[in-house]
Formats: C-alpha cells, structure tokens, sequence
C-alpha cells in the first residue's frame, strides 16, 4: 500500500487545510474507605477549575475538522479544537464549550489553558481571522497576541510552561515577513528564523514543555528536531510520511506512516521505542497528547477522525471518537 494515501487526507481539512473564512460552525468500611481514597485520587488528577466547567454543557453529536488536541491542566479535560468549537472529554463523558462557536486552527493546549488561531463565531464580534489568541478560563474570554484581521496561523507551536511560541506565517502581515518565526516571551515580541533543513510541507510543530529551544516539525518528509529554537532542523526518520508530534518533558512522541501508523517515543537521549496503536486501517495519528500529572495516559486522535485513549501507554485503548461521533 503506498504511504501517500495519508497526506492528501489531512490536506483535505482534518489537519492542515484552510477552513475558509466562514465562522462559525469534546459496603464495608475498608470498602468505604476505598471508594473514597478514589474520588480524592480522581479529584486531584482533574484539578478542575469550576469557573471553566461552567461554561460546558452535554455534546452528544459529531465534530468534523480538528484541528488540536491537548491536556488543559487547570481542569483536567482533554480538549478537541474543531471546527465548530472546542469539544471536551473528561471522566467518560462529552461536553461542549458553550456559545463559543469558533473555528479553531492551530490550537495547543498549556499548562493554564490554550492558544488557538483560526476563525471567529459570526457572533462573537472578534475580526477574522483570529490571529493568536490565549484564553486561561477555557475559552470565556481571550486575550488578544496579535495578528486579529491578517493572520490565521495553521502551523503553531506553544511551549506547555513557559507559553512560548514558534510559528509559521504563510504570508507578510504587520510584524512578519512570510515564513518560520519564534517568541521568546509569550507573543510580546517576534523574529525570524532560518529553519535550514526543514523540507516538505509542515502539517504540524510541537515544542518542549520547557525548553523553547526544542522544537519538532511533521511534513511530508519525516519528522524533524530542532534544538536552536528552529533556526536549523535534522531529520530523524528516513522514508516515512511523518504525521504529528508532541513533547512531553523527557521525550517527543511523533508519529509517522509508511505501509501502516506508527507512534513512536523518543527520549530526549535518542533512545526510541514503539508504542502499540490500536487497529487501523489506513489511517495515521494525527495528534497526540499526554497527560501533565500521568505520563501513562495518552490520547490520539487519526486522519479518520477517530480518538483512543490508554491509561497504560499504549496496553490497552478504549475508542471515545468514531468518525468524528462521540463515543
């Protein structure tokens, strides 16, 4: 089967097409004891930050085009950027971020919310496109980085701590020439970087939690690794359409596709090893997202539409996306 079937999938809107500029649219007392050891356990894990939650209310439906996937400390939900909004998965169970509509692009998730690009809710007032837009009450109101009305950025990166960025800038706006750039405060201040090295169509960057200096990129080429803040890149894998990539603090997963997906750790030493997907058929990982406070549990999400999580690195996978329905 030839490798390429991939590429023109994502290239179709689940990861790196433009979505236009229409808006709009996841007993006994020892048994006591245990249960209740639980439910602190469990509460700790979630940190959840309420005022966020109470903008959420039950999705049971479909979502199309996602565009980011990730895990927002401050409440413990994995969050789908989509085209319609921002879905979110928590304890089992599916909820939407209400009368907040956006078409989401370039998402990443941090350590206190997101930064996301891409299109604003016909209602919302805000100009199209967003430009880049940080949000730490997940997604009530949002603080403005620049770009609003010249810029929507399908290709960004955003360092989980320290909220750095690196991004790529498909044309000149008002502070940017066309092309690779980085921020090394949080969006304050911007500039260009050469990226010798980096070849093929980028679908997807990822940067270190903590290092901004670290820097993936997936293209159609492989995968690549920076480790100057993008202004040079080397190419980690041979023959393989690479698919995503994300970094925790001691390694960077990505994925790749040849005759089948793979997803693959990397240790920040080089070390590799292979981690067990579930059954696909043609079809790749897309996104991939860890767990701040359990390096065990993992979440992918494929070119399909389809999402798994595993609560033992990759041991066993439970299905919570169907074809873009929730499960």
């Amino acid at each position: 089967m030839k490798k390429n079937w991939l590429w023109p999938v994502m290239a179709a809107g689940l990861l790196i097409s433009a979505c236009g500029s229409e808006t709009g649219e996841e007993a006994t007392e020892e048994t006591k004891e245990s249960a209740e050891s639980t439910e602190q356990t469990e509460a700790a894990q979630t940190s959840v930050d309420s005022a966020a939650m109470e903008l959420e209310v039950p999705f049971d439906g479909t979502m199309d085009h996602v565009h980011g996937m990730g895990y927002i400390e401050e409440n413990g939900g994995l969050y789908f950027a989509s085209h319609h909004g921002l879905k979110v998965h928590r304890d089992g169970k599916w909820a939407e971020i209400e009368d907040q509509y956006h078409d989401f692009m370039g998402f990443n998730a941090t350590s206190t919310g997101f930064v996301s690009s891409g299109h604003p809710d016909m209602q919302s007032g805000m100009q199209n496109p967003l430009g880049i837009k940080r949000s730490d009450d997940g997604g009530e109101t949002f603080e403005d980085l620049g770009f609003e009305g010249e810029t929507d950025f399908h290709e960004m990166a955003v360092s989980y701590n320290t909220h750095n960025l690196f991004v790529f800038n498909p044309q000149p706006n008002s502070e940017m020439a066309a092309g690779f750039h980085r921020s090394d405060d949080a969006g304050e201040s911007w500039q260009q970087t050469a990226a010798e090295g980096l070849e093929g169509k980028v679908s997807y960057l990822a940067m270190h939690p903590d290092d901004s200096m670290m820097i993936a990129a997936a293209s159609n080429q492989g995968i690549f690794l920076s480790e100057d803040g993008g202004e040079s890149f080397a190419r980690i894998t041979e023959g393989e359409l690479g698919t995503a990539a994300f970094f925790s603090e001691d390694a960077l997963y990505y994925g790749t596709y040849s005759e089948e997906a793979a997803l693959v750790k990397r240790d920040l030493s080089g070390d590799e090893q292979e981690i067990s997907l579930p059954d696909m058929t043609e079809d790749g990982v897309v996104y991939a997202a860890q767990h701040p406070e359990n390096p065990e549990r993992l979440a992918i999400y494929t070119a399909q539409g389809h999402a798994w999580v595993t609560q033992d690195a990759g041991g066993n996978w439970t299905q919570i996306l169907n074809a873009g329905q929730v499960q």
